[in-house]
């Protein structure tokens, strides 16, 4: 099942499915390591949509333009 980044549960890893932002945005993004098949977790959220995810060991904190165009899905067990 596929999912915004800020629709996921705290606590919980998923997989990058696509992410869906302006160029500059998707290239910054792919340098912090935020790239397609990635698993991040979903560390908090706000009520204003912000995120803070941890990607390769680096937590990182996700507007909310940013959030929705980042997909996720569940992470399988064995991944």
């Amino acid at each position: 099942m596929v999912m915004k980044l800020h629709e996921g549960e705290i606590g919980k890893t998923y997989i990058v499915y696509r992410v869906m932002a302006k160029e500059a945005i998707t290239r910054r993004l792919e340098a912090l390591g935020v790239t397609e098949l990635t698993p991040v977790t979903l560390m908090n959220k706000k009520g204003s949509g912000t995120v803070i995810i941890k990607v390769r060991g680096t937590r990182l904190a996700l507007g909310r333009k940013i959030s929705e165009g980042i997909e996720i899905r569940e992470a399988a067990s064995h991944e």
